[in-house]
């Protein structure tokens, strides 16, 4: 199967596996499961698409589930050069490739570049953004500038793993016992292998203006999640920026930090499936 859009979609012989063509022509992959409406899956920084693997069954019950690999990781290439803007394009591409309306559900970097992704298409239903991560607050933000130079120290010398652990605990802030059970999950070596695409998201983000003005006027049904356990950098860009949309509410999770998915996975999923089943 193809089909030609802004971007292009084929299945390989794996037929869960599914390739989609961005603007500047790299070959971005996603997995696909369940049946139903379709709903994309963008996961954040240091990650791929296995970082969905606790929520994906139950997902796949109700939608046509679109598991991406952002570029860079897993099945996608990273192109002939990267950056933030790149990123938006590859989410637009992959939405009007998919066709009709496309609920979106994304976290951290991943819900960062879905809502100004939002802004370029109007093939998103609904949008579920958790917790979206590197965010340059107006006044300034708790960034990770103090963390980037030892973070491309490690990447240069070939500590992937060291230089995922620095971000986790320093920059995202994952307790001890979060951080061991994402590390017994079986996507931990696919977030090791991203490892290298981490420094450059934290880098940009500290430089990337968001069009916070553009968002005051989106009209998208959006649910803004934060745990309340988390970073206050992570729950003051949250609240910032579901102040600013103007159909937006917003779902504190008793309990949770960045990573509800792995701790409260049936919490995490009541939130986001009954904002999705709205009309």
């Amino acid at each position: 199967m193809r089909r030609e859009a802004n971007g292009s979609m084929t299945t390989s012989s794996e037929a869960q596996l599914v390739h989609f063509t961005s603007s500047d022509g790299t070959r971005l992959g996603a997995r696909r499961h369940g049946r139903g409406r379709p709903l994309l899956l963008v996961h954040g920084t240091g990650s791929d698409h296995t970082r969905w693997a606790p929520v994906l069954p139950r997902l796949a019950e109700r939608f046509t589930v679109y598991a991406l690999d952002r570029r860079g990781r897993g099945a996608s290439g990273d192109g002939p050069a990267w950056s933030i803007r790149q990123e938006v394009e590859d989410l637009v591409a992959v939405l009007e490739t998919i066709g009709g309306r496309v609920d979106v559900l994304a976290h951290s970097f991943g819900a960062a570049r879905a809502l100004e992704a939002a802004l370029l298409t109007d093939r998103m239903r609904r949008l579920v953004a958790y917790e979206p991560g590197g965010v340059r607050l107006p006044g300034g933000h708790d960034g990770p500038g103090r963390v980037l130079p030892r973070l491309r120290e490690l990447i240069e010398a070939g500590g992937r793993e060291e230089t995922l652990l620095t971000f986790m605990r320093e920059v995202v802030r994952v307790p001890d016992q979060e951080l061991a059970l994402l590390r017994s999950r079986p996507s931990w070596p696919g977030r090791v292998a991203a490892a290298h695409t981490v420094v450059r998201e934290l880098a940009a983000s500290e430089e990337h203006e968001p069009p916070f003005e553009e968002l005051r006027r989106l009209q998208l049904p959006v649910l803004m999640v934060e745990g309340s356990d988390s970073p206050e950098s992570l729950r003051r860009a949250t609240e910032y920026i579901h102040q600013l949309l103007p159909n937006s509410r917003l779902a504190v999770l008793p309990g949770q930090r960045h990573a509800a998915m792995d701790t409260a996975p049936d919490l995490f999923l009541d939130e986001v499936i009954g904002f999705l089943a709205g009309e």
